[in-house]
């Protein structure tokens, strides 16, 4: 499998850098490879300067206006050159073995199924904790009951193009990609779960500075569930 990493991303330098350099130390055993692809979205914090001086060889970016996650990951989608894309966050930050357990979940379940109609989804663990992500233990709370959810999922790219990738009118916070795993229900692709593929999702601390922030975030959430309920019309 040659991988292709897609990360939309928007003003988190200090922690896409994280994410950037626990990638660029990934054991992935041969035939198989990556590339990762950054595509930003009209950051401010320095982020493109930081990009142009190529800090890792497999490392390619890509800029837009500002569009949104959705566009962004299109765009990345684009430029990727492998047979199998795996999204993630810029906010996430995985372990050495995150490539090789998809590529492990993905290919005992082709075998299984007789089939490559499926994607994987692995494991997203929370933590506040900047220094040492990776550090947090798995609690309860990091479940999650998601279809198809872009934090850590790796699929065939063959399916992204029957669909058409992501709805780019989904432009601001949220359901572009439970949107889009909609399409990929419609088309029979069933979840594999990789629970061995961890990423740890970094978040600040909750302080009172971050209201306004967190309210705007909601109402664009409620703004992209009344369109997602518009499109398709499920409960």
């Amino acid at each position: 499998m040659f991988f292709s990493i897609v990360i939309p991303t928007y003003n988190r330098l200090p922690i896409l850098q994280k994410c950037l350099v626990a990638l660029s130390h990934q054991h992935l055993t041969s035939p198989h490879t990556y590339e990762v692809i950054v595509a930003d979205d009209s950051s401010t914090d320095n982020t493109v300067p930081w990009l142009q001086d190529r800090p890792f060889p497999d490392l390619r970016y890509a800029c837009q206006s500002h569009q949104g996650p959705a566009a962004a990951r299109n765009l990345g989608l684009q430029m990727a050159q492998g047979d199998t894309i795996i999204f993630i966050d810029s906010d996430l930050v995985v372990t050495e073995h995150f490539l090789q357990a998809h590529a492990q979940a993905l290919e005992q379940a082709q075998q299984r199924l007789r089939h490559d109609r499926l994607f994987t989804y692995g494991r997203v663990i929370q933590t506040h904790n900047f220094v040492d992500p990776t550090s947090e233990p798995y609690k309860p709370s990091d479940y999650s009951a998601a279809y198809f959810a872009t934090g850590n999922v790796a699929i065939a790219r063959h399916w992204l193009e029957i669909t058409g990738g992501f709805d780019p009118s989904f432009q601001q916070y949220g359901w572009e990609d439970l949107e889009l795993g909609v399409r990929l229900r419609k088309l029979g692709l069933k979840l594999i779960k990789a629970p061995a593929a961890i990423g740890y999702h970094w978040h600040p601390p909750f302080t009172l500075d971050h209201l306004p922030q967190l309210i705007k975030q909601e109402q664009q959430r409620g703004r992209m569930g009344a369109k997602f309920y518009l499109k398709h019309h499920t409960i």
